[in-house]
């Protein structure tokens, strides 16, 4: 059967079927409406501001081996077939993605085990930006999550921490990879850091680099520890600028291929 037909015969039946659906979408809604109600009652301090922390993406966004994180591949015309789709080729390690503790471990969990009460979480977000606009390659450290509990309170169990170094304004120009000679430079987590949040119970971790490491890194020792600890991170994150440093609720729209060792991700806060 030709393409065109089978969408003929798709838009009549849903023709026919939408005043049978109207009566329940109604009922659906208002169900959909009562617990909506009762999922924002319990965001703490939310005032129903969005935020979305996510860069778009396409082959021209920056990646760690320089190379395109997704490709666009035509798999139907529109003129030809009445429809449009693409065939994606996509890195998981790309874009504003996931990284899962099976990243860097043999037999961590795949980010489609990512335990979900952790994919919705208090949301810490520390700033770096004046530390960051003295060395490209600045590292959070553990006295400055002590400065942080010191002005906000005690980090929440199940958090995510995230850096905000202000890189995420560098994205489209090369200074947000790597320094004019050539060399890996932007700012991540010590593994100091990252141990001090281990024991405090947060649960992820995120940067708005390309790594949770920081640039000038010779041994991944954050990726080496906090992954294969059970934890997760999230790179690439965007907009870290328009959230309080406490208070937000984020939400990870962690992908769920099976064995993946993470993944691109939409990323959302709510204030």
């Amino acid at each position: 059967m030709c393409h065109a037909c089978v969408i003929e015969g798709v838009r009549k039946s849903m023709l026919s079927r939408r005043d049978l659906f109207r009566g329940a979408a109604a009922v659906g809604l208002a169900g959909a409406a009562a617990g909506m109600g009762s999922a924002r009652a319990a965001l703490a301090q939310a005032s129903g501001r969005a935020v979305d922390l996510t860069h778009a993406y396409d082959g021209s966004f920056p990646t760690f081996d320089g190379n395109p994180g997704i490709l666009f591949e035509e798999a139907v015309n529109i003129d030809k077939s009445g429809y449009q789709l693409w065939k994606l080729t996509i890195y998981e390690h790309t874009g504003t993605h996931i990284d899962a503790p099976l990243h860097f471990s043999k037999d961590g969990a795949s980010v489609a085990d990512l335990a979900v009460e952790n994919l919705v979480a208090p949301l810490c977000v520390l700033d770096l930006t004046a530390k960051a606009a003295e060395d490209a390659n600045a590292m959070v450290m553990r006295e400055d999550v002590d400065a942080w509990i010191s002005a906000n309170g005690d980090i929440p169990a199940g958090a995510c921490v995230a850096m905000h170094s202000g890189w995420a304004a560098k994205v489209g120009d090369p200074s947000f990879r790597n320094t004019a000679e050539g060399a890996f430079a932007f700012p991540g987590f010590s593994k100091e850091a990252t141990d001090y949040l281990a024991e405090l119970g947060a649960a992820s971790i995120a940067v708005d680099t390309l790594s949770l490491d920081p640039g000038n890194s010779a041994d991944f020792a954050v990726h080496f520890s906090w992954l294969p600890g059970g934890r997760f991170g999230i790179e690439n994150i965007a907009n870290l600028d328009q959230l309080p440093a406490r208070g937000a609720t984020i939400f990870i729209g962690a992908p769920k291929h099976k064995t993946g060792t993470g993944g691109p991700a939409r990323i959302i806060a709510v204030v």
